[in-house]
């Protein structure tokens, strides 16, 4: 296991703007850590720094407390997990595990019996003379995977490595990168921008927009406690609403500040309740499953609400949306950081 720590890295290309803006978190030895952003916020661009495909600016990388800025990739004792497998087609699955190993010159029985251990931990024991066009897409990641695990890496490097699957595939390898974690007590690295692999996968989470880390915490602080409006509308599914808070209750004054509130925290009733609550018309419901999302119409806005199928009322689209102000969060209408409730 590696300890890594990214000093305020900044990253540019010639004649072109920066694209990391002074980067920094520390990354214990054993985490699970993921990556998450919009396209082109950087984070595959830190992923490479961090690898050694591409070099910094500016800033330090620290691999086990030592600098490892000059050290070339071979040197640093990680294994990268790339988008599109890049996998060898003439190659059968044996072959394409122990492909590294037979670069470093093991002798083949040897690498063999380390592609044979690695494919039993992955279940791919079956597939082992199987070339890749054989192979279903999750067996491909797995492949993939058992090549950078026969290096027997300390540092692991995914970058979208689930984004080829269809959902159904994604579920089950998300389980399976977790049993894999816990089986090698290796630091992991994760870039994505699917917002539910993030939360469910890391050990703790880094946000980044335009080149800029927003927060790194575990997921429950990011979800429960956002520094600021993007992280909070970033994780979360569907997305919170934002209102305005004089809009949305006299106790709270006249303000710039927005209230948001998550849609799960909300409630979609007939008849109008005792506690606080905003008409509302609704004028469109999805069904998930066991859940409706129902997007009203209310004064203070669009709101969007998550209600099991049991509890969505029958009736006219006309309703009431009940809420609890001690499980809004509150942000500044002009910085958008979180604010307390007082302020």
């Amino acid at each position: 296991m590696s300890g890594i720590e990214l000093r305020d890295i900044r990253k540019s290309y010639a004649g072109g703007p920066e694209v990391l803006h002074g980067v920094s978190m520390r990354i214990e030895p054993g985490e699970f850590i993921v990556i998450v952003g919009p396209s082109g916020c950087g984070k595959s661009t830190l992923l490479r720094l961090i690898a050694g495909l591409e070099s910094c600016r500016e800033g330090d990388i620290l691999i086990d407390g030592k600098r490892a800025n000059q050290l070339a990739p071979q040197d640093r004792d990680i294994a990268m997990i790339f988008q599109n497998y890049a996998l060898y087609p003439h190659m059968t699955v044996r072959e394409n595990i122990a492909f590294g190993l037979e670069l470093r010159g093991m002798p083949k029985a040897q690498r063999h019996a380390r592609a044979d251990s690695v494919a039993a931990t992955l279940q791919l024991t079956p597939y082992l003379g199987r070339k890749p066009g054989a192979l279903s897409g999750g067996q491909r990641q797995r492949v993939a995977m058992g090549r950078a695990m026969a290096r027997n890496s300390s540092t692991f490097l995914m970058d979208e490595p689930l984004s080829n699957l269809d959902n159904a595939l994604r579920v089950a390898m998300r389980t399976e990168i977790k049993d894999l974690h816990r089986q090698l007590g290796a630091t992991m690295i994760y870039v994505t921008h699917d917002q539910t692999e993030a939360l469910s996968l890391a050990d703790r989470i880094a946000v980044m927009k335009d080149g800029h880390l927003q927060q790194f915490d575990t997921p429950e602080a990011i979800y429960d406690r956002p520094q600021n409006r993007f992280v909070a509308s970033f994780l979360g599914m569907p997305t919170m609403n934002f209102l305005p808070a004089e809009k949305l209750s006299e106790r709270l004054g006249n303000s710039t500040r927005l209230v948001g509130l998550r849609p799960e925290m909300l409630h979609v009733e007939l008849d109008k309740p005792l506690g606080p609550a905003l008409p509302a018309k609704i004028v469109l419901s999805e069904m998930t499953g066991s859940d409706i999302i129902v997007h009203c119409e209310t004064p203070a806005g669009r709101v969007t609400v998550v209600t099991a199928r049991k509890h969505l009322p029958r009736g006219t689209g006309d309703c009431w949306i009940s809420y609890d102000l001690d499980d809004a969060l509150f942000f500044d209408g002009e910085t958008g950081n979180r604010v307390e409730a007082a302020a």
